[in-house]
């Protein structure tokens, strides 16, 4: 599986062009199913904001699902364990890219894991993962207590699918627990390295080689060595 990890979603041309190389065909001719399943999990999400996702309406904001796909499908990971693998694991095996939105990345975690999600993207060495926010963290080691709203105390250990964290939203306008001064007192907690990007930032994971991609702001913590 190949990633692509954003803090805000595909926000300039430098990560569209990122996205594109990761797919290996333009953009137009490329399938998607987009995963909001995350949003359930959030306190802060509601019935509104999964809709405004889906449906590319956020104000001011080109969405995942706004890219200009040859097509676009919701892939509700709630509902896959009551209608059957046969039924579901063919649309992701054809799919291009998994389009999976932000919120929390603990409840995103589990049902990856109740789903069968999980075992099947072990499989699919082409797919293309695009993560925003807490899409992109549950492929890390771990999250941090800071960002476990759905069960808070119950661990904050995701998928490990790369071995480093990521601290999203750097900096963004009004939230105070994602400033600079926040990621550095979160680092030392997480026992690997970590990035804290902000919404201009993205980090591509092709043959396991993280780079960054970037118009905006971050900064590498607990770099090795």
């Amino acid at each position: 599986m190949k990633l692509l990890l954003t803090s805000g979603g595909v926000t300039n041309l430098g990560i569209r062009a990122a996205l594109v190389d990761l797919l290996g065909k333009p953009i137009e001719e490329s399938d998607a199913l987009f995963i909001p399943t995350a949003q359930w999990g959030q306190p802060q999400c509601s019935p509104q904001s999964v809709y405004r996702s889906v449906a590319g309406a956020w104000p001011g904001q080109e969405g995942l699902c706004d890219l200009g796909w040859k097509s676009v499908g919701v892939l509700e990971l709630t509902a896959l364990p009551s209608i059957g693998d046969e039924r579901w694991m063919p649309w992701v095996r054809e799919a291009d890219v998994l389009l999976v939105d932000g919120g929390e990345a603990i409840y995103l975690r589990d049902w990856m894991r109740r789903s069968g999600l999980v075992d099947l993207l072990a499989t699919l060495p082409d797919l293309v993962w695009v993560g925003v926010s807490a899409g992109s963290m549950v492929m890390t080691p771990r999250i941090g207590e800071e960002f476990c709203d759905w069960k808070p105390g119950d661990g904050d250990e995701t998928l490990g699918v790369v071995d480093f964290s990521i601290f999203p939203h750097l900096d963004y306008p009004g939230w105070t627990g994602n400033t600079t001064a926040a990621a550095h007192r979160w680092a030392p907690q997480i026992p690997n390295p970590a990035y804290a990007i902000d919404d201009q930032t993205a980090i591509v994971v092709a043959d396991g080689i993280p780079q960054v991609v970037s118009e905006g702001h971050w900064e590498l913590l607990n770099a090795p060595g």
